[in-house]
């Protein structure tokens, strides 16, 4: 079978290009522009890449070899209805999907059992860390996860795994695709406005996704929150419970609950204590953008809901005590207006925050865009007084080593992807290895 991925450079659709090359697929592929990523996915045997995506140049990929599927990613057609490489396969009767659906072909002809990791946030953490936990017992392992991990791809295909962890999104109703063996459902809190419009609309999707799913682990807070009722396939954890801080040293709040719930919803498959797996897990490496270090006091995370932000900022605080210096990029101008309320004292314990400007992506152009100042202004009058409107700049650079110096410690709150405050900071600070180097 020949696949064709649109947009083989993201980071959903480009480990799945990986792994449908590691099946025995045959991989081709588009970007919009070339980057490293795409060089990578060359190495690894993907060589038919092109840069530009028009009908033309389909067209002769599909003269080549005939496409029997093009996989393309959700934001596709929402960023342009009228895509040429759409309108061609379209044209010419060309099986076309979004990646889940092929990745439940995957599943079925490899016949692999799907265990999903879905919440609103802690899922990228809770699979990476499912990962780790397989790889440790020698287990093969299938899977796909939505950041880089330094202990494997982002995506693979292990000849002889029984079992696919995927990091399953709620965004544009992704998960509903699927009917897991097991799913680990990290935390739920409402999300995506632009999908579900109310809160009771996204408590539904993971109501349905649930009822989906063979077996599931979940926190007590969600079955409340859901007022769901747990069938005897479904664990269910307590947030407070006094084995989290027995058997884990991770730092941060949230780090351990993600622990706690891979262990638990693990150990029934990788049959061993669930004690016995969190503690593997007190030497879990880690991944990018959750806390990672940039250079010497300056990190990075992908912090980008109330519930993210206050994980990050408790960690950062566990860590570092009071001297905490935030740097606040948020993720879409339609979110702030959505979470503006929450946002009011989340920063009151830091001691100083910079907020520059959204990293903007599928917005509403009806809504005006929040700048800086005008969310500075939206703060309580405690958070107010140590925050100022910046930009990704000369001056915002300066004030990062000014704190750094003095002994801060400085945690960026950003979206990630081109032109955001992760690779502004990577470009001015990666590789840094002392103070004394800035």
């Amino acid at each position: 079978m020949h696949v064709f991925f649109s947009g083989i450079g993201g980071t959903g659709i480009g480990p799945l290009a990986l792994i449908a090359k590691q099946a025995g697929y045959e991989v081709s592929g588009s970007d919009v522009s070339d980057s490293s990523y795409l060089k990578y996915l060359t190495s690894q045997g993907i060589s038919d890449i092109h840069i530009g995506q028009s009908a033309e140049k389909l067209a002769e990929v599909h003269a080549k070899k005939p496409i029997d599927w093009f996989v393309y990613s959700s934001a596709l057609p929402k960023t342009d209805p009228n895509h040429p490489e759409l309108a061609y396969v379209t044209e010419n009767g060309i099986r076309a999907s979004k990646r889940s659906e092929f990745l439940n072909q995957i599943l079925t002809d490899k016949k692999l059992k799907l265990i999903a990791v879905a919440g609103t946030h802690g899922k990228t953490t809770t699979a990476a860390m499912a990962i780790w936990l397989f790889k440790q017992l020698d287990v093969p392992i299938s899977y796909s996860v939505g950041a880089k991990i330094n202990f494997g791809e982002m995506g693979e295909y292990a000849k002889g795994s029984e079992y696919f962890i995927y990091e399953a999104d709620e965004y544009d109703r992704n998960f509903l695709a699927f009917h897991p063996y097991m799913s680990l459902i990290s935390g739920i809190d409402w999300d995506h406005p632009d999908i579900y419009p109310t809160r009771e609309d996204y408590y539904d999707a993971f109501r349905r996704f649930i009822g989906q799913s063979e077996h599931a682990a979940l926190w007590q807070d969600d079955i409340e929150r859901l007022k769901h009722t747990p069938t005897d396939h479904q664990m269910v954890m307590r947030e407070g419970d006094p084995q989290i801080k027995k058997f884990l040293k991770l730092p941060g709040l949230v780090n351990r609950r993600d622990a706690w719930m891979a262990a638990n919803g693990l150990w029934p498959i990788l049959n061993k204590p669930a004690s016995e797996l969190a503690e593997k897990l007190n030497d879990f490496p880690g991944l990018s953008r959750r806390w990672e270090q940039i250079a010497p006091g300056i990190y990075s995370d992908y912090a980008h809901t109330p519930g993210k932000i206050r994980g990050a900022l408790q960690l950062a605080h566990e860590v570092a005590g009071d001297n905490i210096v935030v740097i606040y990029e948020g993720l879409h101008n339609l979110r702030q207006h959505f979470i503006k309320d929450e946002l009011k004292n989340i920063f009151d314990d830091t001691k100083q925050l910079y907020i520059v400007p959204s990293y903007l992506a599928r917005e509403d152009p009806n809504l005006p865009t929040l700048s800086p100042k005008k969310l500075k202004d939206m703060l309580s009058q405690k958070a107010q007084a140590h925050a100022s409107a910046g930009q990704l700049d000369e001056n915002l650079k300066d004030k990062i080593k000014q704190h750094v110096f003095h002994g801060d410690t400085v945690l960026c709150l950003s979206a990630g992807g081109a032109g955001s405050l992760d690779e502004w900071l990577r470009h001015q600070f990666m590789g840094l290895a002392t103070t004394e180097e800035f």
